[in-house]
């Protein structure tokens, strides 16, 4: 079952279209305050609340007779009889042989050695990203060699910039998904609210000690583990994290290892985000050899 939740855009369209495309069938499709995109006329709508959404959805489970799917289920490139030995698509290496892109060597940003580079879009529904995030990313094994911003993260509500979600996001990287989800609790039950309590258990995890240090610093000097020791003192103070201003967010990409970018992503709230992408200036870097 699809549980689409939220406003969808209309470019991620597609996107969400080969996610549904990759249900097992039966396949079913739950909209929760999200409006449909063209050609999307299925499934079913769920309550506004979240408990009545949540019993909706557990019902729906065992009721789908199954969807069909949106995109043409064949091969993007012909299988054969294309390439001079009678293979599928154009290429092997650094070619699209069968319509999917296939790694090509290139020169290394950090010692020279050269090894296959790989370009792929990323997002938007990546769950280790900021939820609408998309970037076309050039990856040599796991280090980033180039970004190009494509789409800012959506939008969130007020909850989603407590110190709790933020500090959430991180734990679920480090996979601590248990105090996460105290922390998402402790949000819905009351965001304003001081938790040194849950603060403590954080800190007791060694989760600041996991963070590389002088990772992604920011304009002011913060790094990932400042930027998520001072949000553990604001959950602690029950008041909102200090803002951070990231610059030039896909310069500070290039050269990182995916996980890294992954908690330096997740290190910045879901509106510093969208302020640092919104300039034209910083949507594109490419690493120097």
């Amino acid at each position: 079952m699809l549980v689409v939740a939220g406003e969808q855009r209309p470019s991620d369209r597609i996107a969400l279209a080969r996610i549904h495309a990759q249900l097992f069938e039966p396949r079913a499709t739950v909209w929760w305050r999200a409006d449909r995109p063209s050609g999307f006329d299925f499934g079913t709508g769920a309550p506004e609340s979240v408990s009545d959404a949540a019993a909706f959805i557990s019902a729906q489970a065992t009721q789908s007779e199954g969807e069909a799917i949106l995109l043409d289920d064949g091969p993007p490139n012909p299988w054969e009889g294309v390439g001079p030995y009678g293979q599928g698509g154009n290429g092997m290496m650094g070619g699209t042989p069968y319509g999917r892109p296939m790694a090509m060597t290139t020169d290394d940003l950090r010692d020279g050695l050269a090894l296959d580079a790989y370009s792929a879009t990323f997002g938007p529904y990546l769950t280790q990203w900021p939820p609408g995030l998309i970037m076309e990313t050039t990856l040599q094994g796991d280090v980033i060699q180039s970004v190009r911003i494509v789409e800012a993260p959506l939008a969130q509500d007020l909850l989603a910039a407590t110190p709790h979600l933020e500090l959430a996001r991180l734990l679920r990287l480090l996979e601590l998904p248990a105090l996460a989800d105290r922390l998402v609790r402790a949000a819905l039950a009351d965001p304003a609210r001081a938790a040194a309590g849950l603060a403590r258990a954080v800190r007791w995890t060694g989760l600041l000690a996991a963070i590389p240090s002088a990772l992604a610093r920011d304009e002011s000097g913060g790094d990932v583990r400042s930027r998520t020791a001072g949000r553990l003192d604001a959950l602690s103070a029950g008041r909102p994290a200090d803002p951070a201003a990231p610059g030039d967010l896909a310069a500070m990409l290039i050269g990182l290892e995916w996980h890294e970018a992954a908690l330096v992503l997740a290190s910045f709230s879901i509106d510093e985000l969208r302020g640092a992408i919104a300039s034209p200036a910083v949507r594109m870097a490419k690493g120097a050899a």
